[in-house]
This record gives C-alpha cells, sequence and structure tokens, in this order.
C-alpha cells in the first residue's frame, strides 16, 4: 500500500506539574481479540470500551470482510453478529492490517480454521516484519501459503485448512501472538490443540475464549511455562465484553508524571493483569510511587484505579523473565531509566528487535540523541541515569508510535525542548493522546 511522505512533527518542552484525572482508551489486545471472537461466535457480542484506533479499525474491516456483522452503535461500542467457527466467507479483496502485527497475525490463526483463501496486507513497516513464527505452526495443521514476498512476509495468502489438524506445539519463544494464532486455528480442529510456551506469555486469548464458552486449560510447564490445551470445534456464543483501559497506553502518562516535579495524576479502569504489568512492578522497584484502589474484574480481567505522583527513581536491573509482561514499554521505561539516578541493565530484548521498527536499536538512538548515555550489549539494554535528560535532539519514529509517544515524554521533563519527526502514527494505537497529554498540562509545540 502506499504510503504518505508528509510529517507531522511536534516538540515536548519541560512542563509544569501533571495534574488530573484521565482514562486511557481501551486495551489494544483485548480490543482486537473481542472483534475476533465475536466473529467467530454464534449470535451477538456487543463491546463496550472499544480502543477506536487504526490498528483495532483494521481489525473491524477484516472482520467485516469474512462475513461478520460489525457495526459502530456509540462511542467505543461495537457490536458484532459471528459467522461461528470456520464460517468465514472468502474476501473479495486483501485484508489490510495496516500497522499491525497483532490484528493481522491474529487473524491468521482465525482465518487458518476456515476452508477459504485470503491475501493478508498492511504497510511498509508491517511488510518488513516477520511472519514465518505464525505460519509454521499454521503450516502443520494444514494452511497453506500459496503466495509470499521474500522470508514469509507481506502480503501473503493463505489458503485455510478444509480438515484442520489439532498438534501439540512447543513455542520457540514467549510470544502471545504465536500462541493466540494456534489456539484460534484450534477452534476449527476436532480433539485437542496444546500450546507449550516457555515463559508465561500475556494470557488475553485464554480468558477471552472461556468468555465466549470455550473449554480450555492452562497448567503449568516447568519453572516459568506454560501449557494452554484447547478442545476444539465448541459452539462460541456471542458475549459482552467490557475492555479495560490499556496498560500499555498508560505507562506514557504514568512515566510522565514520575519525571515531571510535583505532578499528581489518577487514571481510572487500568488493567492489572499481572502478565501485562511488569512496568509498574519496575517502576516501583525504582522508588515510584504508584497507588492501586477500587479493584474490579470484567470479561476475566482485573482492573485498577492508578494515582501517581512524582517520585526521584535510582538505576535497577529488570530480569528477563520479565520481559514477556512489558515487552510494549521498554521504550518508555528507558526514559524513565535516563531520568533515575543510576545504571539501569534491561535483560532479554531479543523480542524488540521484531516489532514495528528494530525497537532496541530505535530507542537507544532516541537516547542518544538528547544527550543520555547508553549501550547496547547483545539483547540486554543499559542506560546510565543522571537524575535529568539534557534533551535538544530529534526522535525519528521509523512509522513506530511508541517510540513517538516515549519521545514526547521523555521532553516533557529535559533541560532543551525535545522533537519528535512524525505524531501521525500514534493514532495507530492511542487517538487523542496528544490532547489528553495537553489536559493534564503537558507542553507540545
Amino acid at each position: 500500500m502506499a504510503q504518505s511522505t508528509d510529517l507531522t512533527p511536534l516538540e515536548a518542552r519541560a512542563s509544569g506539574p501533571l495534574t488530573g484525572p484521565v482514562r486511557v482508551p481501551g486495551d489494544k489486545s483485548i480490543s482486537h481479540r473481542a472483534l475476533i471472537l465475536g466473529a467467530l461466535s454464534v449470535g451477538e457480542t456487543r463491546i463496550d470500551g472499544l480502543l477506536e484506533g487504526e490498528d483495532v479499525l483494521n481489525t473491524a474491516k477484516s472482520m467485516r470482510a469474512l462475513g461478520a456483522f460489525v457495526e459502530r452503535t456509540g462511542d467505543n461500542r461495537w457490536l458484532v453478529r459471528g459467522v461461528g467457527v470456520s464460517g468465514f466467507k472468502e474476501p473479495q479483496n486483501p485484508l489490510d492490517f495496516g500497522n499491525s502485527g497483532t490484528g493481522c497475525r491474529l487473524a491468521m490463526g482465525a482465518v487458518a480454521g476456515s476452508p477459504i483463501t485470503a491475501t493478508f496486507d498492511g504497510d511498509a513497516s508491517l511488510r518488513s516484519r516477520p511472519m514465518r513464527r505464525i505460519l509454521d505452526p499454521l503450516a502443520l495443521m494444514g494452511t497453506k501459503v500459496t503466495a509470499a514476498s521474500e522470508g514469509g512476509r507481506l502480503p501473503l495468502t493463505l489458503q485455510g485448512a478444509r480438515d484442520p489438524v489439532p498438534i501439540v506445539y512447543r513455542s520457540p519463544v514467549a510470544s502471545a501472538q504465536i500462541k493466540s494464532a494456534v489456539l484460534l486455528a484450534g477452534l476449527a480442529a476436532p480433539g485437542v490443540t496444546t500450546v507449550i510456551e516457555p515463559e508465561a506469555s500475556r494470557d488475553h486469548t485464554e480468558l477471552m475464549l472461556k468468555h465466549f464458552g470455550a473449554e480450555i486449560v492452562t497448567t503449568a510447564e516447568g519453572a516459568h511455562g506454560r501449557r494452554i490445551a484447547l478442545t476444539g470445534q465448541p459452539e462460541l456464543r456471542g458475549a459482552e465484553v467490557v475492555v479495560p483501559a490499556d496498560p500499555s497506553s498508560a505507562a506514557f502518562p504514568v512515566v510522565a508524571a514520575l519525571i515531571v516535579e510535583g505532578s499528581d495524576i489518577v487514571l481510572s479502569d487500568v488493567m492489572t493483569n499481572p502478565l501485562r504489568t511488569g512496568l509498574f512492578t519496575t517502576l516501583r522497584d525504582m522508588g515510584a510511587s504508584i497507588e492501586e484502589s477500587e479493584l474490579r474484574s470484567d470479561t476475566g480481567e482485573p482492573m485498577a484505579r492508578l494515582r501517581v505522583q512524582a517520585s526521584k527513581l535510582r538505576g535497577v536491573e529488570v530480569p528477563p523473565e520479565r520481559a514477556p509482561s512489558m515487552i510494549d514499554e521498554y521504550l518508555v521505561l528507558a526514559v524513565a531509566a535516563a531520568y533515575a539516578e543510576g545504571t539501569t541493565v534491561m535483560r532479554g530484548l531479543h523480542e524488540l528487535r521484531v516489532k514495528e521498527s528494530d525497537r532496541l536499536e530505535a530507542t537507544a538512538a532516541m537516547l542518544r540523541a538528547n544527550g543520555v548515555q547508553v549501550e547496547i550489549v547483545g539483547d540486554d539494554l543499559i542506560v546510565e541515569g543522571r537524575g535529568h535528560v539534557p534533551g535538544g535532539g530529534l526522535v525519528v519514529t521509523h512509522m513506530d508510535h511508541r517510540i513517538a509517544m516515549s519521545g514526547l515524554v521523555m521532553g516533557l521533563g529535559s533541560d532543551v525542548p525535545v522533537k519528535v519527526d512524525d505524531i501521525a502514527i500514534i493514532a495507530t494505537s492511542f487517538p487523542g493522546f496528544v490532547p489528553m497529554m495537553r489536559s493534564l498540562g503537558a507542553d507540545f509545540a
């Protein structure tokens, strides 16, 4: 698909205290899964709090193209009438997922269980990202790739299995996307499909499959791993889904409040699933004041009110086994580490190299451009915090929304303003980020 060459730059400057209440958008991971499982169910699924960012809207369009009825009924409220497991129709045009690896990879798993052929495509960033890790287990289940770009990349055409085969798949890495794609394909297979992961990745798919009526059992596997067994060919039933606020989106105002002196903000309904809150654990280890209250649960997902106050942070070592619970938050953690006193070592970040960009290199470049001493050793990121950030540099986003937001957060406490080369990509995951931050007192120009 064609890319626009127009850039939308923005500068972040040292701000006064950030204050006030705010609710960040609905969780992106839950939003994708609610649309896909709603489309694979029989009856109506009503979704409240859906993230209406470009990534999720592309998943909605794709489910519609595959035969489900998908309609927006109000602000962040959506209705899905599904076609049932294996009920997708063949789409007339390629399914365009824009920048979303999650939407694309999960939809591949869902399509793999229907006897149809579909072409998957996306923007330049998504076209550069590896798909073989998803395609390999799907091939074992009977799915075929009939056309693909070099290295199994997009655009590619997938022929779903007419008679899907249940498998036992040992995932080479802790990846919720691999696990979810296999489980979604396994819905159409007779018998039990099992995924074994070396470390526990986010379990939203398992929780939501149960919510829609599937039989799924999770047990421990080794020291940190899990074995997930799904009984195939259930009749999923439409359900009510309340989408909690996205902890990955909350990460940006949280870190901003911690590094801007005098700040005191409150975030409502933030998901506190322990497989997603590694950042909050790490920030507390660094001395952050993050208080939880008003705990509750919807759709099997816990959520809470968070109060965040400016704090003096100290460097820490982040263990590699924590990576699956905060893989999307290392960029903004690196910003917090730059404002901390002392060295922060983040270990085992190989997965950052295959995200929207090579996030490991991009994070280091963002910090170096703004006077922060940083080093990459293998898959470890080492940040030398000095309690402040000189700033004055240009952050190159590489079409990555999290780099853009991390750069803007960094500039809110820097000695000299920080410029981000393009903020348009932020809309993929956090529409309204800039005005929301301004409402708290952020100085963007």
